[in-house]
């Protein structure tokens, strides 16, 4: 009876090892996509960059308020006093001379007007120029959000391998404990020597050891996944678990010339890299502007008042009224070569620029190569791996009924133990790996991010 329980519980153990459940979803467990809406919604990058681009927007309407003329009025008082002015008064026998106190009061008044009628298209071109730095600012934003995507479900998906990893290991120390405690039975009636008895107990205490390790890792995982979303002081998280099934790990992967040209379209790497080149162009027109002869016009109005005058403040006023209108033309003829030096520094951005495209593209092939590569490696991986899991498990429930009847040593029984823990670690590594490359494949073809 105490070698049917024995086997029963070899059995059981591996029956656990090529189980995979599935979790029910509850409050407390966050599907990938809701990760990723929490992580719009609240993470602090993304949120910086929203106020980057409002800045920029910002910056494009002062942009445009630069081609408008400018209107401004100023006004000016003065108080004056003198405390011994003297007034020669004349009488009939001659002139009396007194002093007194005297208090003045002056006001002026200037409202005058501001056009820049022509700079080269220096301003026009920086209104492009600002436009530009908005639609860069997007494009980060979009970039920001892509780099939190992808790390949520780089961490999504070591969560559920670590989880099943947790299940493997706890199933590996069910089967330890059983060999263990037949061990026991087999050293009481002396079919099992007392050194045998002691590996077979270090290794169950090396499991449960490879067990509290593994669910450390999840909580880990949790914990930089918990801090990508900004998710502080709630301590109920966990993941939902979705039905992962070998069609899914298996599917047929684009190519990557497919998947690169999806990338070239739709990626804001690609975008930032136009926008850096068309900068460039419009800093090498602003540049040239520099030769330009540059038109002003302005125009002004101004009148004022003194108490000390004999006329009323309104006479004053009205008497006082200077109007002007003025054209300013500057014709740039040497600036100390400051505007040929901008000239060729736009010359050398433009450059730099192609070059920074051109590593973008390069960049973006690269990535996508790699995603390619991993995904059909893991691939080609999961289908060995699950036959060498399969085969390994059924070799090992030989061994150990083998060993219980004395037909396997203790190094055969911990050889075939290691062999099943192998495959299965594989069998998990190859699938998770398949998955999280073909979601980023997709991800980089314009896809959303799913698994």
């Amino acid at each position: 009876m105490k070698t049917r329980h024995f086997f029963s519980s070899i059995v059981m153990a591996i029956a656990a090892l090529n189980a995979s459940d599935t979790m029910a979803q509850d409050s407390s467990q966050w599907t990938l996509q809701q990760c990723i809406d929490y992580a719009m919604a609240n993470n602090i990058d993304v949120k910086s960059g929203t106020f980057s681009l409002e800045q920029a927007q910002q910056q494009t309407e002062a942009s445009r308020g630069q081609l408008m003329p400018s209107l401004s009025f100023s006004t000016s008082h003065s108080l004056g006093w003198r405390p011994w002015s003297q007034n020669t008064v004349a009488l009939s026998g001659g002139t009396m001379t007194t002093t007194k106190s005297d208090r003045t009061y002056s006001g002026n008044y200037n409202l005058s007007a501001n056009w820049t009628v022509w700079d080269g298209g220096k301003s026009r071109r920086n209104v492009e120029s600002a436009r530009l730095d908005e639609a860069n600012a997007e494009a980060q934003n979009i970039l920001t959000a892509n780099n939190i995507e992808e790390q949520i479900v780089q961490y999504y998906v070591q969560i559920l391998y670590q989880t099943e990893a947790v299940k493997v290991a706890d199933s590996t120390l069910a089967t330890s404990i059983a060999l263990r405690d037949r061990g026991r039975e087999m050293f009481q009636v002396g079919s099992l020597s007392k050194a045998d008895l002691a590996q077979l107990e270090a290794q169950a205490s090396q499991d449960e050891y490879s067990l509290v390790s593994a669910k450390t890792q999840l909580s880990t995982y949790k914990m930089q996944l918990k801090q990508i979303l900004e998710i502080i002081k709630t301590q109920d998280f966990d993941v939902a678990t979705p039905t992962l099934s070998d069609d899914k790990v298996l599917e047929p992967l684009p190519t990557v010339d497919d998947v690169f040209t999806a990338a070239m379209a739709s990626r804001p790497e690609v975008r930032q890299s136009q926008i850096t080149i068309e900068q460039a162009e419009i800093q090498q027109r602003i540049a040239r502007a520099g030769h330009y002869p540059q038109i002003n016009l302005s125009a002004g109005v101004s009148t004022g008042h003194n108490s000390a005058s004999d006329d009323r403040f309104w006479q004053q006023m009205k008497q006082n009224v200077n109007n002007s209108i003025g054209l300013n033309i500057s014709v740039p003829i040497l600036d100390n070569r400051q505007t040929r030096t901008n000239i060729a520094k736009a010359k050398i951005q433009r450059t730099q620029a192609d070059l920074s495209s051109q590593q973008a593209e390069n960049d973006i092939y690269k990535q996508v190569e790699t995603y390619w590569l991993a995904a059909l490696s893991a691939q080609a991986q999961y289908q060995s791996a699950t036959t060498n899991a399969a085969s390994s498990a059924e070799s090992f429930t030989l061994v150990s009924e083998q060993f219980s009847l004395g037909l396997k040593n203790i190094a055969e029984l911990m050889t075939g133990k290691n062999n099943l823990l192998s495959a299965r670690q594989q069998l998990l590594q190859s699938k998770y790996t398949a998955l999280l490359n073909i979601a980023l494949l997709k991800f980089y073809a314009g896809e959303e991010l799913s698994l």
